[in-house]
């Protein structure tokens, strides 16, 4: 009964702190967009245009929720329920810390312990296109269908890189768990450095899989309007606007556990810190990078433009397969003469 307690007491946190950072990443976007183009950006609605967001949200509970009269009204409505939970549950393995005592109990900083957090993570992931696929096929859009027919064959060009990507790292930390990834990077062993191609593979599948700019193929709004959610409104296209940026966050504490030391700051423990203070630091040491993570995804976005189509293709196909199946010969020929020392 403690154990069902305290698992119910990190979800309600974890999913309070996503939903508040989801809307605050918004607002953070548009400025560094305005700034980026030498706009002002929100600066009507409360101070320093802070309220944009809630106001945003507001209008979107508010707004009247149409579904197309020929559209399949089940899978219309199950589609951003899919999105969405895909999104948040993808997050229950990652580790925001190492542990914490609290009234004489310790307990893991994360949700979920498994010992195939990887899997996990490959397996939520591939899932979370049906979401898209299923808004562009039951909407009976033409554009809609586009969209997530786009969606289908950018995951799967994509998807291998990124899992090809990840055995790099697997090989290194000789374990599915992504706690024990973290507790191998110490110090300055961080996999960025130990595999950089690997790196560089996944952060670019992650972009493709988010469907971010440069990636953003499956909405392209000059040639498909707003591809697959053109039918969707009220909270319905809210929740895939949700479902976006809860896949930032996760992708990027993905990114900062797996190759950045997640939440090891390197030599802390010289400090002699006491285990209370030290979890503390640790936890912050871990929303810092992922913050830096999700600022290099806002500064991507506006600074490089939309791949063609045919780009896309040729970039997942012809560039990212053969680096991630380039970076895993190194890895492993790295691994045979030197160990991981």
């Amino acid at each position: 009964m403690e154990f069902v307690i305290i698992s119910l007491i990190k979800i309600t946190i974890v999913l309070l702190i996503i939903l508040t950072v989801v809307a605050n990443l918004v607002y953070v976007e548009r400025k560094i967009s305005a700034f980026i183009q030498n706009r002002i950006g929100p600066n009507r609605v409360g101070p320093l245009g802070l309220l944009q967001s809630p106001a945003d949200v507001l209008k979107l509970f508010i707004k009247e929720d149409i579904v197309p009269a020929t559209a399949n009204r089940f899978i219309h409505t199950l589609a951003p329920v899919i999105s969405i939970s895909v999104a948040l549950v993808t997050f229950a393995v990652i580790p925001f810390g190492d542990t914490i005592t609290i009234f004489g109990q310790e307990v893991k900083l994360m949700i979920a312990d498994v010992n195939i957090g990887v899997l996990y993570i490959l397996a939520l992931t591939s899932m979370g296109v049906y979401g898209i696929t299923l808004s562009g096929w039951s909407s009976n859009n033409k554009y809609s269908l586009l969209g997530g027919l786009r969606s289908s064959a950018q995951l799967i060009s994509y998807e291998l890189s990124m899992g090809l990507s990840l055995v790099g790292v697997i090989m290194v930390a000789q374990t599915l768990q992504l706690d024990r990834i973290v507790e191998l990077q110490s110090g300055f062993a961080w996999n960025v450095f130990l595999t950089p191609i690997g790196f560089v593979t996944f952060v670019v599948a992650s972009f493709a899989e988010t469907s971010r700019l440069p990636f953003d193929l499956p909405e392209a709004e000059p040639e498909l309007v707003g591809g697959y959610h053109t039918e969707y409104t009220g909270m319905k296209f809210g929740t895939f606007f949700l479902a976006e940026y809860a896949n930032m966050i996760t992708s990027s504490a993905l990114i900062v556990t797996l190759f950045l030391g997640g939440w090891q700051l390197p030599f802390v423990e010289r400090f002699g810190l006491s285990p209370l203070w030290l979890s503390c630091v640790q936890i912050l040491t871990f929303v810092a990078k992922v913050a830096m993570m999700l600022l290099f995804y806002i500064w991507v976005r506006w600074t490089i433009p939309r791949f063609r189509y045919d780009q896309l293709m040729n970039l997942g196909w012809k560039v990212m397969l053969p680096l991630a199946v380039v970076n895993l010969v190194v890895t492993g020929i790295g691994l045979l003469l030197f160990g991981r020392s």
